[in-house]
């Protein structure tokens, strides 16, 4: 939660989620921004639905990837004059082994601390659905939120630029 908090957890979530792809993009700028050039030339930046609504519990990751979203912009804008185009794929709910069981024990280990990884199910009877609010009725798999991915980068995207694609089953709306 927000008031608890402690600067190194939210370091680290800024350090990854924001510093990362920031530098990523600036080592990209030679071979980027090149005048003339009419290649398909598309930057794609990860961002999450949290990063447009919020998320109870995840204060400095929500401000992570707002802050992408508007990283983005920022290039769509600088870049364009060099035909760069510049996206935001904000995922939803995508079965990977953040959203998996918790109770399944993944860890990963940042500095030294191990942090466990998933989402906690419902109690055995509860009947949580955790599909609720998500029209499709369920995650999206590794390939469809892939498929979001390479349309961006595809010629059939060559005018969207400064965009955030929702890839959401529909949740948010």
């Amino acid at each position: 939660m927000l008031h608890t908090t402690p600067d190194d957890v939210w370091d680290i979530i800024i350090r990854v989620h924001v510093r990362a792809p920031f530098r990523l993009v600036r080592a990209a700028a030679p071979h980027m921004r090149i005048k003339g050039n009419t290649e398909n030339r598309s930057i794609i930046n990860v961002s999450s639905t949290s990063g447009l609504h919020g998320n109870v519990g995840q204060a400095n990751y929500a401000a992570a990837k707002a802050a992408v979203i508007g990283f983005t912009k920022t290039i769509c804008k600088e870049w364009g004059p060099f035909g760069v185009r510049a996206n935001t794929v904000a995922f939803g709910f995508v079965q990977t082994r953040l959203t998996a069981a918790k109770e399944a024990g993944a860890s990963i280990e940042i500095a030294g601390k191990k942090v466990a990884l998933g989402i906690p199910q419902a109690p055995a009877g509860k009947g949580l659905n955790p599909f609720v609010g998500i029209p499709l009725g369920r995650s999206a798999t590794p390939d469809e939120a892939a498929g979001a991915v390479v349309f961006l980068a595809s010629p059939l995207a060559s005018f969207v630029s400064g965009h955030t694609l929702e890839v959401t089953g529909g949740a948010g709306i």
